[in-house]
C-alpha cells in the first residue's frame, strides 16, 4: 500500500514523538500488525498496532478509497503503543 502525509504534520509528529511518518509506515510491513477503527467522527480514520525495530508503534490513518479515486492511505499521526495498547497487539486482542 502506498502512504502519504503532510510533510508539516510529519515534522511536528517528529518533534512531539520522535517517531518520522517515514518510519511510521514500516508498521504495516508488520505481519502482525492489528488495525481498528479509530473513533474520530469526521472521516473514517483506522489505528493500526505493530512493530518496527523492536518498538511497538500505534498509527492512525486514513486507507485509500476506490470510490473517491484515493489511491495512498494518509498517516495522520504515530507514536510509541501505550503499556494498554502494547499488551493487546501482544495478545491479538487489539
Amino acid at each position: 500500500m502506498n502512504w502519504i502525509w503532510d510533510p508539516d504534520k510529519d515534522r511536528i509528529n517528529r518533534d512531539k514523538h520522535r517517531i518520522s511518518f517515514e518510519t511510521a509506515q514500516l508498521v504495516f510491513d508488520d505481519p502482525l500488525a492489528l488495525m481498528r477503527p479509530d473513533p474520530y467522527p469526521y472521516e473514517p480514520r483506522w489505528q493500526t498496532v505493530g512493530t518496527v525495530n523492536l518498538v511497538t508503534l500505534l498509527i492512525v490513518h486514513t486507507r485509500p478509497d476506490a470510490n473517491s479515486g484515493q489511491r495512498a492511505g494518509r498517516i495522520i499521526s504515530a507514536r510509541r503503543a501505550t503499556r494498554v495498547e502494547r499488551r493487546a497487539y501482544e495478545e491479538g486482542d487489539f
